[in-house]
């Protein structure tokens, strides 16, 4: 087998991983599906600014320093930097890494690039036909995407998808695979028995559905504990803070890390999203730990869960449905939900999949 030369890259704005408080999954993936192909043999160049730490084969900076560093907060803090020049200096630190990874590749130095911001990239890769690029696709494909996609398309740029339902607004995109997404699962420990709660995780915005978390637990008078990144404004001071009490509890920020424990111990994980969400980690994480799930059939969550058995898919959002489904949740067996995650969205499984689409095509 073919080992191969890569370079990646995620982010010039911060180090890898992020600073406490940030979540960013498309880095989660970035490390994972990084350093699991150096275990398997190849060669992996992590690109990323001064101070990021992965297992890799090398990280490089080329002297880039990060944003959220005194020396980068500087620079972005400086005098006569508003909100639009801070975008310029992301877009431009990122363009920095990029363009020192095409050099590299010309040189023949990569087989292939795996870039995970495809916007910032695109105008590089279409100046370099003989550089095969990969982007992993992480956010929604919104309609000024679509354009600028087809704008720059190319034979050497190659879109992975991490659900089928992410590809809907541009089916014909340059897709090399649909890829789900993997998580450790030994991060993600198992438990057979849990506690008396619902539980939400997540970011505390409307898009996430946390309002809609909030009224079943009302209609249930079960108790919900949520999790999540401090937030402030009209949506937390009107439809979040007026009903937290003994039943309601907002536990704050938790580290990824602790997340399990939360998890294991859950009733059931609701996800009454409100947007066509292009994968749901926490659904994972959920089930890995034992936890089903009871989410709305929006984006990627009927490819994730299997109805009736590792959870319920409650349609056109009717909060009197997903009431009901928490009523039955007994009826799902957490081991079938452990299983199904251990099948299907391990992370040594996405891993072979990138390794596989890879050199089928480089090949």
């Amino acid at each position: 087998m073919k080992k191969l030369k890569i370079a990646t890259m995620v982010t010039g704005h911060f180090t890898t991983p992020p600073p406490r408080g940030i979540i960013y999954a498309p880095m989660d993936i970035a490390v994972k599906v990084s350093e699991g192909l150096v275990k398997k043999g190849h060669k992996v160049d992590f690109y990323g600014p001064e101070g990021t730490k992965v297992k890799v084969t090398n990280i490089i900076s080329a002297g880039l320093k990060a944003l959220n560093q005194p020396e980068g907060e500087a620079i972005t803090k400086g005098q006569n930097v508003g909100n639009a020049e801070v975008n310029k200096i992301f877009n431009l630190w990122d363009q920095y890494l990029i363009a020192k990874m095409f050099t590299e590749a010309e040189k023949g130095n990569y087989d292939l690039l795996h870039i995970h911001p495809p916007d910032r990239a695109l105008p590089l890769a279409l100046s370099h036909p003989k550089v095969p690029v990969f982007y992993t696709l992480h956010d929604p494909i919104y309609s000024w995407k679509t354009e600028v996609f087809s704008m720059f398309a190319s034979p050497n740029q190659h879109y992975i998808s991490i659900s089928d339902a992410q590809r809907k607004p541009a089916p014909n995109l340059n897709y090399a695979a649909t890829i789900y997404n993997g998580i450790d699962l030994g991060a993600f420990p198992f438990s057979g028995s849990h506690d008396d709660y619902l539980l939400f995780i997540g970011r505390l915005q409307p898009e996430k559905g946390l309002a809609e978390a909030v009224q079943i637990a009302r209609m249930t008078g079960e108790k919900l504990l949520i999790i999540g990144p401090p937030v402030t404004g009209e949506y937390w001071d009107k439809k979040i803070a007026p009903y937290l009490g003994d039943k309601i509890q907002y536990l704050g920020f938790v580290p990824r890390e602790e997340l399990f424990k939360y998890y294991q111990r859950a009733k059931v994980t609701l996800a009454p999203i409100q947007w066509e969400e292009p994968f749901g980690l926490i659904l994972t994480e959920s089930m890995a730990c034992g936890a089903p799930v009871i989410a709305f059939a929006r984006g990627s969550v009927p490819e994730i869960v299997v109805e009736g058995k590792t959870g319920f898919i409650i349609k056109d959002n009717n909060l009197e449905a997903m009431a009901s489904a928490v009523k039955k949740i007994d009826e799902i067996k957490r081991i079938d939900c452990r299983r199904h995650i251990e099948e299907n969205f391990s992370v040594q499984r996405m891993i072979d999949r990138y390794e596989e689409v890879f050199l089928g095509i480089i090949s």
